[in-house]
C-alpha cells in the first residue's frame, strides 16, 4: 500500500463541483492499493501516518507527528500510484488491486483512520476528484508498506 503525504496548511476535494472533503492544516495522502495488499498493510500504513514526524517543533525540526499537532487527515484513493512506469510512454496498472479489492481497503483504512483520530476526511472512491492544496514547506513523502508484509 502506498501513501503520498503532503503536509499542507489546507486540503480539499471536490466531485461535480461539491466539496466532499476538507482539512486545515495536517496531512493530504494520496492511496494506492497494490496487489497483495491486505488489513495488515493498511493498519502498517495508518500508524506510520499518524506517526510520521513532519511537523515542525519549537526548535524548527521536523519532529512532532499528526497526532502530536492535532492536524487533519484527508485520505483520497489515487490508483495511479500503484503504476509501473518502467517501460514505454504509457504505465502499466497491472500491480494495482483490482477496483473491488481496492475500495476494500481503501474504506477500512479509513474506518481505522476515523477510530484512531478525531480529524479524518475522505475523497469518494472511484470519483473524477479535484484536489486543491496548499503545501507547507513544500513537504512531501513516499511511503510504501510491500504487499506480504
Amino acid at each position: 500500500m502506498i501513501g503520498l503525504l503532503q503536509r499542507v496548511a489546507a486540503a480539499s476535494v471536490k466531485v461535480e463541483g461539491a466539496v466532499v472533503g476538507a482539512i486545515g492544516p495536517g496531512l493530504l495522502v494520496l492511496v494506492g492499493v497494490e496487489k497483495g495488499d491486505g488489513e495488515t498493510q493498511a493498519d502498517r500504513l495508518l500508524e506510520r501516518l499518524l506517526g510520521y514526524r513532519v511537523f515542525s517543533d519549537d526548535q524548527g525540526r521536523m519532529n512532532r507527528s499528526l497526532v502530536e499537532v492535532g492536524g487533519g487527515l484527508l485520505l483520497v484513493s489515487q490508483f495511479t500510484l500503484a503504476a509501473d512506469t518502467n517501460k514505454g510512454a504509457r504505465p502499466s496498472f497491472s500491480s494495482a488491486a483490482p477496483p473491488d479489492e481496492g475500495r476494500r481497503l481503501f474504506d477500512y483504512l479509513v474506518k481505522q483512520a476515523r477510530a484512531a483520530h478525531p480529524d479524518v476526511a475522505t475523497g469518494a472512491y472511484g470519483a473524477h476528484m479535484e484536489v486543491a492544496l496548499v503545501n507547507d514547506g513544500p513537504v512531501t513523502f513516499w511511503l510504501r508498506v510491500q504487499p506480504g508484509q
